[in-house]
């Protein structure tokens, strides 16, 4: 017997293509295995009266990089280059001794001295004091630290823009002349942790970002499809919001992911396709075999934040809790599955206990920060393709 069942596939099929209209996902690839058994479908165009969209055509999987970003660090904690609990300042000095906002909404210069130094565990599960929270969406007016931020182009309360950037050493100094939000180890904040591991991992390898993402994870998964940037424009979607319901162009396939960046973010950075996110998956799936130890595997996908670090943190988790860089399911269904989301439309579902993979890619950006029903009714169904 097939592990994935060819009615269940027929139906996944039919749940996908229920989603494609002009007013809606205009094309999609999606992607699921079980027991070496490998299900793609390339559904749909690349943009409005575009080309057929294929099986390696290139998406923008935005916050999907950030367990990319995780596993590399991993890889080097496997090399001995540096350990979960040490502290960042011998790779960071940028971030040593560190200054925290009295209140994350108060003035630049109301600080108090971090308690603690900033390690590399804190990183990867973004408590280490700085990055998005809800309530900096909800003030009637932008926070200090928010208009700071945008003022040094750091793109780190919010989405990524490749080429407005600077690069890494001008971030990490930029970055290292703000304060911190919280104490370090208080609170989950989104996003920043990833952007400051990829200057760390460049640092501690001594390479770029770039090629420690090649030679750690890329290279040994025959993940051919997976960068920064490409030059093969014609396989690129088009990516689109819909703020009023109206698909509206918010990069084309010759736009922000066509020429190298000078900032490889590795919080939202990477162009990818189908078939190297499961072979992303497959590594978790057998242990970490050829890139981490089952020891990392383990760390990156148990949770790994307490109930008070969690504080604000369900308008971005859900129901998810926080491994290292990815979020992890700890109650309910499907414990021990985990994953994450791009906010420009694409989604990733790794649950070892069903032996399952999914990968959804489209080129409709999120409406909120939940996936919407296409990326939900399609990881539905295919639990629901799985054979005894």
């Amino acid at each position: 017997m097939d592990p994935l069942d060819p009615a269940g596939l027929a139906r996944l099929h039919d749940v996908a293509v229920s989603h494609l209209g002009p007013e809606a996902v205009l094309g999609m690839v999606v992607g699921v295995e079980r027991d070496g058994q490998v299900h793609v479908e390339a559904l749909g165009t690349l943009s409005i009266d575009g080309a057929p969209v294929r099986r390696d055509s290139l998406f923008r999987i935005a916050s999907i990089t950030k367990p990319i970003t995780g596993a590399a660090t991993l890889a080097l904690v496997d090399e001995g280059l540096f350990s979960l609990d040490d502290t960042v300042d011998g790779w960071l000095p940028e971030l040593a001794e560190p200054r925290v906002l009295r209140r994350m909404d108060g003035p630049l210069d109301d600080t108090v001295a971090a308690r603690r130094a900033i390690t590399v565990r804190d990183l990867l599960t973004f408590t280490f004091g700085f990055g998005m929270a809800v309530e900096m969406f909800a003030a009637a007016e932008p926070w200090p630290v928010v208009e700071a931020v945008t003022a040094l182009r750091l793109a780190s309360l919010g989405p990524t823009s490749p080429t407005a950037l600077p690069d890494p050493d001008e971030w990490i100094a930029a970055f290292g002349s703000l304060p911190l939000m919280c104490q370090p180890g208080e609170r989950w904040l989104y996003n920043t942790g990833a952007q400051v591991l990829g200057v760390l991992a460049a640092r501690a390898a001594d390479a770029s970002f770039p090629e420690v993402l090649r030679t750690r994870i890329f290279d040994p998964l025959g993940m051919t499809g997976t960068s920064f940037w490409t030059p093969e424009t014609d396989r690129v979607a088009t990516a689109y919001a819909a703020p009023d319901g109206a698909l509206q162009v918010t990069d084309p396939p010759d736009g922000e992911w066509s020429r190298p960046p000078k900032f490889p973010d590795g919080a939202a950075g990477l162009l990818s396709t189908a078939d190297d996110l499961l072979s992303f998956s497959r590594m978790f799936l057998r242990g970490g075999e050829p890139v981490l130890s089952p020891a990392s595997v383990a760390e990156m996908t148990r949770g790994q934040v307490s109930a008070a670090q969690r504080g604000g943190a369900d308008a971005f988790l859900g129901g998810w809790s926080w491994g290292l860089c990815q979020a992890v399911t700890v109650s309910g269904h499907h414990v021990g599955a985990f994953g994450w989301n791009g906010g420009f439309g694409t989604s990733w579902l790794v649950d070892p206990s069903a032996r399952l993979a999914v990968v959804v890619l489209t080129q409709r950006q999120f409406e909120t920060a939940q996936p919407p029903a296409v990326h939900r009714e399609i990881q539905a169904a295919a639990y629901g393709a799985l054979t005894p």
